[in-house]
């Protein structure tokens, strides 16, 4: 069975089910092993459904799959109530609900995952933060989202999940201008080591646009997806690597 990095601030909520996945508990193999749940990825498609399905059954979905989407590194958060076909998955970086039973998740491999939930409004969402779409707000719109299902910002617990941190995460100039263009208090998540290349802080950042948005319950589960390849699938580490491609682990979130 699959391995979930809990995060501690969600598992005391009530009825609430959810995970931070590693690349461990699953059936693929070669560079996707085990628990690849990366449906764009080249792994062999029944063992991408198998591992989706073991996932699901861990956190106590009502159905042998978990709602991802077409992710595209915007701010667009998606309301959805039920499963979408596997082949034409709506295209957004955050999917919220509060159907009971329904597993929804997001696939990362270095971006920044977000598992959130109101558990008296018993409202959820699972949001997918690169740079980029963290720096034009897909937290923002994930909040927004919940609140119009009926959830409240003062009640909202989130979790920020396994990417790669600033030890590992190396920018060029272009990246730094555009984050201090956005906010030049932004210079806080950049660090040179030993005076060279700026390094970004991308959990930081997501963590930081949390507690701006108002949330007050703010939780990190941060190791590296770079750093440790034996948990987790790295899309730059798999680059540097000269791999053909990479696996995709998944965050996922449920009320039961």
């Amino acid at each position: 069975m699959p391995s979930p990095l809990q995060a501690d601030c969600l598992t005391i909520l009530p009825g609430i089910r959810h995970g931070f996945f590693t690349r461990a508990g699953g059936v693929s193999s070669g560079i996707y092993k085990t628990l690849n749940c990366g449906l764009g990825s080249d792994d062999d498609p029944v063992a991408v459904i198998e591992n989706r399905a073991r996932v699901a059954r861990h956190i106590g979905a009502s159905s042998d799959d978990v709602v991802t989407l077409f992710q595209t590194h915007s701010a667009t958060a998606l309301i959805v109530d039920g499963l979408a076909p596997r082949d034409r998955l709506p295209k957004a970086d955050a999917v919220i609900t509060r159907t009971p039973g329904l597993a929804i998740g997001v696939l990362t491999a270095d971006c920044t995952p977000i598992l959130l939930a109101d558990p008296q409004a018993r409202v959820v969402a699972a949001a997918h933060a690169g740079w980029r779409g963290a720096m034009t707000g897909i937290v923002e719109a994930t909040v927004a989202a919940m609140e119009r299902l009926g959830a409240r910002r003062d009640r909202i617990r989130a979790a920020v999940g396994p990417s790669i941190n600033q030890t590992a995460y190396e920018v060029g100039p272009e990246f730094e201008a555009a984050l201090l263009t956005a906010d030049k208090a932004n210079v806080r998540y950049f660090r040179r080591p030993g005076g060279g290349h700026a390094h970004f802080d991308l959990p930081g950042y997501v963590a930081g646009n949390l507690a701006a948005s108002g949330i007050p319950f703010i939780d990190r589960q941060n190791p590296c997806t770079y750093r440790n390849e034996s948990l987790f699938f790295s899309f730059r580490r798999s680059n540097h690597a000269n791999d053909p491609d990479y696996g995709r682990q998944i965050s996922a979130i449920v009320v039961t």
